[in-house]
């Protein structure tokens, strides 16, 4: 019978480490991808709002130039004219309206801006996590290849750097 080479101690360990590292990888590329996603998104949605506040600043722009036309108007005509001053009073009701409107759509953009922020601030910890947790299960597969400790160990040390990462993604106390 052919002797059996002796399997070290080691060698589970070194499996249930790169599974566990495998795994987490795994879930951080699945969670950076989600707020990559959100991010890209809200961005979208934020700039979305913006074009429609610049479009509602050019109203505006629009309903004062009118203004002055029918303050010129009511100038020149001299005397008060009813129909000039419904018209101004139109005119000052369409301002209003769209500053009241120009303030909601900002701060929704706003709101819209700092959920992309959040979701960025999130995202990045996910994708440092990777890289090392990566890194880690490579050095875990050379160790098994070469039967070396050292190499395991220094890839549990990055796998480690990557856990902290992974976590700091869910709970960014850094």
């Amino acid at each position: 019978m052919a002797q059996e080479e002796k399997k070290e101690p080691w060698l589970n360990y070194l499996a249930l480490t790169t599974v566990v590292l495998a795994v987490c990888a795994t879930l951080a590329t699945f969670k950076g991808g989600g707020y990559s996603t959100r991010s890209i998104l809200v961005q979208n949605q934020a700039s979305d709002q913006w074009a429609f506040y610049q479009a509602k600043s050019i109203k505006q722009s629009l309903a004062e130039m009118d203004r002055g036309l029918l303050e010129r108007e009511a100038h020149r005509a001299g005397q008060a004219d009813p129909m000039l001053a419904a018209g101004l009073k139109g005119n000052a009701d369409r301002i209003a309206k769209y500053e009241q409107e120009k303030a909601k759509i900002k701060e929704k953009a706003e709101q819209l801006e700092k959920e992309r922020d959040e979701a960025q601030r999130h995202g990045r910890p996910f994708g440092v996590a990777v890289i090392f947790l990566q890194v880690a299960i490579l050095l875990s597969s050379i160790a098994a290849l070469l039967k070396k400790k050292y190499v395991w160990v220094t890839g549990v040390s990055v796998g480690l750097i990557g856990l902290v990462e992974f976590a700091n993604g869910f709970l960014l106390f850094m």
